[in-house]
């Protein structure tokens, strides 16, 4: 049997007198180690990744009662922060590298695209047009208007009226 020393009991002190805060309980979380806690302002100047500033207390909360033993709750803290330092700066370590060059070579086709095929193309269309559009216009004027025009008249004259004794008699079998 393993004696537990007098260093690792925590006093308990319960207050049963009801204070008017609001009445809501506070639970205070210890703060991260020291190697764990960001010291310097993150490579996010343009905080394109603020979602992904996760503390312990954003995943992991005790509630008021029952509460682990406190070493528990340090040892979960530190467990926490430490896999996901290691874990991103392993994939980090794996990953950045080449996810940027792949990152830079489609940006760098893409900018090359754009400067030599995309902008050259709707300059040239932009300049040719309006000659396409009055050749295109004269097309249409002297062939497909005329065309449209007659056949327009042609069926102008046409006139559809159904009786009932062009619909065929159905049987009431046939009738649901």
């Amino acid at each position: 049997m393993m004696m537990v020393s007098d260093d690792c009991l925590v006093e308990c002190q319960i207050d049963d007198e009801d204070e008017d805060d609001g009445g809501e309980e506070q639970i205070n979380t210890p703060p991260p180690p020291p190697e764990f806690a960001s010291k310097t302002p993150t490579p996010d100047p343009y905080g394109i990744n603020q979602h992904l500033k996760v503390e312990v207390s954003d995943v992991l909360a005790e509630p008021a009662t029952p509460r682990s033993i406190d070493r528990v709750w340090l040892y979960s803290v530190v467990g926490f922060e430490a896999a996901r330092v290691w874990t991103y700066r392993c994939l980090s370590l794996l990953l950045a590298v080449p996810f940027a060059l792949l990152s830079g070579i489609l940006l760098a086709v893409l900018a090359c695209l754009h400067v030599w095929c995309v902008i050259p193309c709707v300059q040239l269309s932009n300049t040719f047009l309006p000659c396409l559009r009055s050749l295109w216009m004269c097309v249409v004027n002297a062939f497909i208007a005329p065309l449209c025009s007659s056949l327009a008249r042609c069926c102008s004259q046409i006139a559809v009226s159904l009786s009932n004794k062009d619909w065929p008699l159905m049987s009431e079998k046939d009738v649901v």
